[in-house]
């Protein structure tokens, strides 16, 4: 638990375990708390670099510029920081937008690429309804209703069948020390918006895996297995029982998927 000072934040980060190293990036208003279900598989066989993105969590200051390629900056600048001249980079929705700005933009970084219910872009319906959200969130919506249509969405349907389990991310999500302010919550909405990196796809040299949740209602099966389709011999996976934070639905079949494609793939 320390911080490292790249760019124009103090980055909090951690690292778990021993190995190769393998560097996570998170989603939209998360930070490294949310790998917990899928920490202890991981660092049981790789070195575990998770941070805080800019603009949530224990990184400072929030009120600062948010892209995607600043924090694709920000994980080289870690790496740096941490002496890691290359490594293996799993990104998870607005996480897998940098980790493929950083696969495209330095290519000698990055060994293995994991990108997890994301795309090359944000579509036009999943820009507006971010943007809803920050609207619902400026106007004083009730907390525990803003979250809890947040998870509709980002959930699957068997998740909400354990009406105590639902309760309990709720009042985690009231109760967490470190919230993200409305205007970071704001930029790294923009920052999601304004980036495509399509076009670019072809110069990934990495080898990649793309993986989907079944449910997934942002970045449907179809979307991810086109990801997949658009990079050099990039092979994708699709995880049942797991919508869009697939890594917190079904985490057993996520970290198998990943650690059958890095050791065995």
């Amino acid at each position: 638990m320390s911080t490292a000072v790249i760019d124009d934040v103090d980055l909090y980060y951690e690292t778990h375990g021993d190995g190769v190293p393998l560097l996570l990036v998170a989603g939209l208003a998360s930070d490294s708390q949310s790998w917990q279900p899928i920490l202890p598989d991981l660092s049981s066989n790789c070195r575990v670099v998770t941070f805080d993105n800019r603009g949530a969590g224990r990184t400072t200051p929030h009120e600062t510029k948010i892209s995607i390629q600043r924090i694709a900056d920000d994980c080289i600048g870690l790496a740096g920081h941490l002496g890691i001249t290359s490594f293996n980079l799993l990104g998870h929705s607005m996480g897998g937008f940098a980790a493929l700005d950083c696969a495209i933009r330095y290519p000698g970084r990055v060994n293995r690429l994991i990108l997890a219910a994301t795309s090359s872009c944000n579509s036009k319906r999943n820009n507006n309804l971010l943007s809803d959200w920050a609207s619902c969130f400026d106007s004083g919506m009730d907390p525990k209703m803003w979250f809890r249509n947040i998870f509709y969405w980002i959930f699957s349907a068997r998740f909400f069948d354990n009406e105590e389990a639902v309760t309990e991310a709720i009042r985690f999500a009231l109760e967490y020390p470190y919230p993200q302010s409305r205007n970071a919550f704001r930029n790294q909405i923009k920052a999601i918006a304004d980036f495509n990196c399509t076009e670019e796809l072809s110069r990934i040299t990495s080898r990649t895996m793309v993986i989907g949740g079944k449910e997934d209602l942002f970045f449907p099966p179809e979307v991810c297995a086109k990801l997949a389709q658009a990079i050099p011999g990039a092979v994708f996976s699709l995880i049942d029982n797991a919508a869009h934070s697939l890594h917190m639905d079904n985490p057993q079949a996520f970290t198998d998927s990943v650690l059958d494609f890095l050791f065995r793939r």
